[in-house]
């Protein structure tokens, strides 16, 4: 993966220096560098990423096989049956013309056959079998006809789901090159959260320490467990982030503005961090982060803390730098017609949940900084830059 020209970390969450929501999730993926690579089994290959390209060492499928339950034919009917061959086993010889041997779907077709003519086509009666005559090849899977020997299957980059590991187990391989999934620790700050219960007075539940751990599975990461970091007194937030040994990013919700409150900034910057994107120009999330401790060689992604915003903050920064450390493609961002109403926001793009109408999305309501309502009932994010309007296009992100 290419690496971004990074700058040295800074305290800022000027407009100024914001980039915009596409060129912060471009940064994010461009900046990361994929991981090692392990050779796993194929059970343990699920969800990981293809670290290089996958080929068929033969003919898929290997040899002719039969399409239906029938009789496998040779030339016109009525045909003599030989005998029959069904899936596992082979049967020896040729067929000559006015021949026929009953086959199984999946059994091989033997030397000589035109077609497979179907149970329900066929009457059989004293040895002898009928049926309409079928064009040569009806009805029969030909050797190589899915990929020949040697043929590309699927690229490097590629995720591995339960269709890929099918195809390669058809193919005979037991083991997979993969890249491994990185590994996020989960550091959420703030003294006004309550981890259980109803939240006392002027207390607030936390939200993110439970959405975080499958936020980072759904993106492709490995959650490496969620730590809670108090405000006061001053100077945990740095013993965490920089203890931290044991994973490659690490990401931290709150503490990302410039509030009395907030030392992410003034930590990284004076740990030498090098900055890779300084706030994003959207709504809401803008004050995120994303800064790489050199010496450590470790990422910081920084969420804000209310629940909404750190939920878009994450999709823009921290899923392209997932995908980049495991060496895999970002995931496409469909465009589709959106409705709703919403009011002008210059230069910013605004995120907002929104449900399937047929092949438009509308948008939900329930999607300020601090709420989830809109987007645990949504499929999506839409992105809508500040030139949308009602019924225009505009790019998703899909959601689970």
């Amino acid at each position: 993966m290419p690496t971004s020209t990074t700058a040295p970390a800074r305290a800022s969450t000027s407009s100024a220096t914001a980039v915009s929501w596409e060129r912060a999730r471009e940064l994010a993926y461009g900046a990361a560098v994929a991981g090692p690579v392990r050779v796993v089994p194929l059970g343990r290959a699920g969800g990981l990423t293809l670290a290089g390209e996958l080929r068929s060492p033969h003919p898929l499928p290997a040899f002719d096989t039969a399409a239906m339950d029938g009789y496998a034919v040779a030339g016109p009917g009525p045909w003599r049956v030989r005998g029959e061959v069904r899936a596992g086993a082979a049967w020896q010889g040729r067929l000559g013309g006015g021949e026929a041997v009953g086959i199984s779907t999946g059994a091989p077709v033997p030397a000589g056959a035109d077609a497979v003519l179907p149970l329900e086509l066929a009457s059989a009666a004293g040895g002898l079998v009928s049926g309409p005559v079928l064009p040569p090849g009806r009805h029969v899977r030909r050797a190589g006809e899915d990929a020949p020997a040697g043929a590309p299957l699927a690229p490097a980059g590629t995720r591995v789901g339960p269709a890929l590991l099918g195809l390669a187990a058809s193919c005979g391989h037991d083991t997979l090159a993969v890249h491994t999934r990185p590994r996020v620790r989960v550091l959420v700050t703030g003294d006004e959260l309550d981890r259980t219960g109803r939240p006392g007075p002027g207390r607030v539940r936390d939200a993110l320490g439970p959405l975080l751990p499958g936020l980072v599975t759904e993106l492709g990461g490995e959650a490496a467990g969620v730590r809670y970091v108090p405000d006061r007194p001053a100077g945990l937030l740095a013993r965490e982030v920089l203890g931290v040994a044991d994973a490659e990013v690490v990401v931290v919700t709150g503490s990302t503005s410039v509030g009395a409150t907030d030392q992410l900034r003034g930590l990284l910057g004076g740990a030498g961090a090098r900055w890779a994107v300084d706030t994003v120009a959207c709504r809401p999330g803008h004050p995120m982060l994303l800064a790489r401790l050199g010496a450590a060689r470790r990422w910081v992604v920084g969420l804000p803390g209310n629940p909404y915003a750190a939920l878009v903050a994450a999709h823009t920064l921290l899923g392209p730098l997932l995908a980049g450390l495991s060496g895999r493609r970002p995931a496409p961002l469909p465009a589709v017609p959106v409705r709703g109403r919403l009011g002008p926001a210059p230069g910013i793009t605004r995120l907002v949940p929104v449900a399937w109408e047929g092949p438009e999305a509308r948008i939900l309501a329930g999607h300020g900084a601090a709420f989830l309502r809109g987007a645990a009932a949504g499929g999506a994010l839409a992105a809508l830059p500040d030139t949308w309007t009602d019924g225009a296009p505009a790019r998703l992100v899909l959601l689970g």
